[in-house]
Parts: C-alpha cells; structure tokens; sequence
C-alpha cells in the first residue's frame, strides 16, 4: 500500500518543517487538497503555498483539486510538476479534454468522485486515467468519519479496471487508519490518502502502520 499523507492536517506554521519530517517517515506521495470556497466550503492552499511545498519535498506532489473552474486551476498547478493531478468528475462538463490536458502538461491525470457517485459512471473514461480517486467521506474538511460502503465502491471499482485492462491506481481519502486498511487493501486499493490519523501521532509509525 502506497500512503499519501494529506498536507491539510498539518501544523501550517510549521509547513516547510511539517513536509520534511513527512518525507524522512516514509510518505509515497505528499496530498494536496485544494479547496476553492465555492465546490467545498473551505479555503486551503494557492499555488505559492504549494510551490514552498514543492521545494522542499522529496517525494513527489498528488494533487487533489475540489474547485470550480477546473481547468483554471489544473493551469496554474501543472507548472509545479506535480506526480498526479485530479479533478471531481461531478465538477466537469468535459472530462476527456481535461485528461488529455493534464497529460499534455507531463502529470498523470486522475479523476475523483465523491461518496455518493457510482464508479460506474467513469467507466467510459477509464482508458485515460493513471488513478482514480474514491472519497470515503464528503469533501471539504479534514477528521471526518470513514464511510464504510466506499470498500464495496472500490471492488467495483476494480472489476471495472480489470474488465478494461487498466493499470489505473485506486486511491482512497477519508478516515483511513490502520483498522480499516486491510480491508481497503482486499478491496483493490493501491494507495491511501491519511491526514489526522499520521499528524497526531509519531509520523513515520502511523505511515507503516498503513503499508500492508
């Protein structure tokens, strides 16, 4: 299991700290939520906060976008090079021209969906994705509790993928913690998205408490 540590449960005054110590603990990947205040109702990080990211991080950036106006925003990130870009399929009206513009940048584009949308409803686009992201809580906020039905989403998920030939990623965010990963792992998942379950406790054993 790679594990993607979320940038959002972290001590900000602490960020260029916060995102080296989470590198040394042995994160796969470092999550971005970027949340404009109109798709979710929060505010997080802009591209200087991010690029500050960027600059001292060692492994690579996975992008999760929760905005309107996708296309806006996948130009203003593509340019810090992040691994993955991904975007709620709920948001945009043109998926595939998305996809292909993300790639066109050299980042591997992923599509997300929220708890409530069916992974059946991306199967026509899963020939163009590197990862698809499944939330197990509602966007927005960070510490929410795990929904359990996103493990039978995933499996579905998974049939879908193999049924296509895909070798696209299954991730997974929200409420994710050492108790429901092995379930999560059974289920297809290749990563998972943690923030308050590593941030609040010693990083680098909560990080290997995730990789099963």
């Amino acid at each position: 299991m790679l594990v993607a540590p979320s940038m959002l449960s972290c001590d900000f005054g602490k960020l260029e700290q916060e995102t080296i110590d989470i590198c040394k603990a042995g994160a796969d990947l470092i999550h971005i939520d970027v949340m404009d205040g109109h798709f979710v109702p929060n505010l997080t990080f802009g591209p200087a906060v991010v690029q500050s990211i960027s600059k001292v991080a060692t492994k690579p950036l996975d992008v999760h976008l929760m905005v309107e106006n996708n296309t806006f925003f996948v130009d203003i990130f593509a340019p810090l090079k992040p691994r993955y870009i991904s975007f709620h399929i709920e948001e945009e009206k043109h998926p595939h021209r998305l996809l292909q513009k993300i790639r066109d940048y050299g980042i591997k584009p992923a599509i997300v969906l929220n708890p409530s949308t069916p992974p059946e409803s991306v199967e026509y686009l899963l020939d163009n994705l590197d990862m698809v992201l499944l939330m197990s809580v509602n966007p927005g906020f960070g510490g929410q509790k795990f929904i359990p039905s996103v493990i039978e989403k995933a499996q579905r998920l998974k049939d879908l993928l193999e049924k296509k030939g895909s070798n696209a990623l299954i991730e997974i965010d929200g409420g994710v913690n050492n108790e429901n990963v092995i379930e999560l792992k059974e289920a297809g998942v290749d990563v998972v998205v943690a923030g308050s379950y590593v941030f609040k406790r010693d990083y680098k054993k909560a990080i290997q408490s995730l990789k099963v």
